[in-house]
């Protein structure tokens, strides 16, 4: 939602009703994963897209219909090969698409979605649908909800869901829900004001990380020059001040610095934890020590495969910018790979 903000906010001066379509199912090479979410105004205006083009048309004649029935649908297409191939997809495939209509008054679960993504906190919206009526419950982190009652069960797999960056759809008692998760902005923790960590930041920054850069060493801290600067810049060792980050699924850590004082401490802290990635700058035999250092200092052994280590995917790198770039991709990768599962 929140690449859509501009479009929805100028829209709601306008009106406070718009039809919101989303991707709760897919099966073969559909060309959006689950989860992408389409906006229609009562104009025909859209944002956003739920097939990359296949079958945006037939959404929008729906949603005219759903906005005036004020009635909800569950749309299902089957995405042609040659449809697929016109916007890069090799074969065809089927998605089933949630279409609702939102309005956004005071205190609603929409005006409360809105809220949260203007603030940047997370929020888990459930939706189930029946007989043209649906429901809609939002969970934020703090287990505040708005909306319709659910289940225990369903409020379970809510938490789930959260925890595990994984939209799913799943039935209790012949009712189908939709449970899809709206997360803050991801947050790129970056250990050591290495050359690296430049170009790193810059990249974080384009693919909308909130990227924070922390090394003890005041000469580094200070006099690194960023073409495109870090949200924070802070200038203490790592365990002084992860404790100020959330270290969960939405948090990565690449750590840069090569200095065994500092990495080994930010390590330290992030194993144990729940960030979704850890990366660590070093030679396979730089890493073997690192690993060793460890264990001695108590670290379990089944929490080291959870350091990608030598970090970035191997595209034979060599420049800062090139390195930046495979752990760009290593960390992108790991972050996808949960949408990836539910197709």
């Amino acid at each position: 939602m929140r690449e859509y903000l501009s479009t929805l906010q100028a829209w709601l001066k306008q009106t406070n009703t718009i039809a919101l379509a989303r991707v709760m199912k897919t099966w073969g090479s559909s060309p959006r994963p689950v989860g992408s979410v389409m906006l229609i105004n009562s104009e025909g205006e859209m944002d956003g897209s739920v097939s990359g083009g296949c079958v945006e048309g037939d959404v929008v004649k729906q949603a005219k219909r759903v906005l005036t029935e004020n009635q909800s649908a569950v749309l299902d297409f089957g995405v042609s090969s040659e449809e697929a191939w016109s916007v890069g997809l090799s074969c065809g495939g089927s998605i089933q698409v949630l279409l609702q209509p939102a309005t956004f008054s005071e205190n609603s679960v929409w005006q409360q979605l809105l809220n949260h993504t203007e603030e940047n906190k997370a929020a888990t919206l459930v939706s189930s649908l029946k007989n043209g009526n649906s429901t809609n419950t939002l969970i934020n982190e703090q287990e505040q909800v708005w909306g319709d009652e659910l289940p225990e069960e369903v409020l379970m797999a809510a938490r789930n869901a959260y925890s595990k960056r994984s939209h799913q759809t799943i039935t209790h008692n012949t009712t189908t829900y939709f449970i899809q998760v709206f997360p803050r902005k991801s947050v790129l923790l970056i250990i050591g004001a290495a050359h690296i960590t430049v170009d790193l930041v810059a990249l974080a920054n384009q693919f909308g990380f909130e990227t924070v850069v922390i090394d003890p060493r005041g000469y580094f801290a200070q006099h690194t020059t960023f073409s495109d600067p870090p949200a924070q810049i802070l200038p203490n060792y790592p365990s002084e001040v992860l404790d100020q980050f959330p270290l969960d699924a939405y948090t990565f850590c690449a750590v840069l610095s090569h200095d065994p004082k500092i990495d080994d401490n930010a390590l330290e802290i992030l194993l144990p934890s729940e960030v979704g990635y850890i990366g660590a700058l070093g030679s396979k035999k730089t890493h073997a020590k690192r690993v060793d250092r460890l264990l001695e200092k108590g670290i379990d052994q089944s929490l080291m495969d959870r350091i990608h280590a030598p970090i970035g995917i191997n595209i034979h790198a060599q420049s800062a910018k090139e390195i930046a770039l495979s752990i760009m991709s290593q960390i992108i990768e790991v972050k996808n790979q949960y949408s990836r599962r539910e197709k």
